[in-house]
């Protein structure tokens, strides 16, 4: 069915299955609780079609991996070498893709403040530098994949409790991954990132909140 395309009620739903009309609206409410329907109320109501977003699945993905992490079903360990596998490549594919008006989001993501470093302001810009080199990549399968993972790592990391020092050479480290990608060196820009995230694994190790160690891979 196309996305807006109204769902017939629920009894013909019901006579159409041969199912209990209890039955027809379990299911509707299990499509509602998956973004996957919208119901509305009143003469033109009804349950209408709605097709998942990249957003709505990256954010169910992330919902899940978080619970798996907390079920220990997946090590802290696992999240940051996947982390550093996806996003390194990321970074690669926005040096040959990305476009002026992603140089121009990135830039604004580099502190320039002394002042403002280990502020709100600073987690905000780490979080959307990521989030928008992802989305410079230019591939949207990649985007949905990493930005669940960088979430939850970033969920269960204190930031809070890096030192300054730390906290420069991060917004350090942007700066040289944006320089890389704004030079168009695909190599160069994943290195940097790879470097940038071999980096902040030592602090990774000793801030994780759950309390389960990372191990520190060769």
């Amino acid at each position: 069915m196309k996305r807006g395309q109204k769902l017939p009620s629920e009894a013909l739903l019901a006579q159409q299955f041969g199912v209990s009309r209890g039955t027809a609206r379990e299911a509707l409410k299990m499509l509602s609780s998956e973004n996957l329907v919208r119901t509305t109320k009143g003469a033109t109501g009804g349950s209408f079609v709605t097709l998942p977003t990249p957003d709505h699945i990256s954010e169910f993905l992330q919902s899940n991996i978080a619970l798996l992490n907390e079920a220990q079903d997946v090590s802290p360990n696992e999240l940051l070498e996947v982390r550093d596998l996806l996003e390194g490549f990321a970074a690669r594919l926005a040096a040959k893709r990305r476009s002026e008006e992603d140089l121009e989001i990135l830039r604004a993501f580099i502190i320039s403040d002394p002042e403002l470093i280990g502020s709100e302001t600073q987690y905000s810009c780490d979080d959307g530098f990521h989030g928008h080199l992802l989305s410079a990549s230019g591939n949207t399968l990649l985007h949905i994949a990493a930005q669940p993972v960088f979430g939850v790592v970033q969920e269960n990391f204190r930031r809070r409790e890096m030192t300054h020092e730390a906290m420069h050479q991060v917004n350090e480290d942007h700066r040289l991954i944006l320089e890389a990608v704004e030079s168009g060196d695909a190599e160069l820009a994943e290195k940097r990132m790879h470097a940038h995230l071999d980096g902040l694994r030592p602090h990774y190790v000793r801030l994780w909140r759950s309390g389960i160690t990372p191990t520190v891979s060769s």
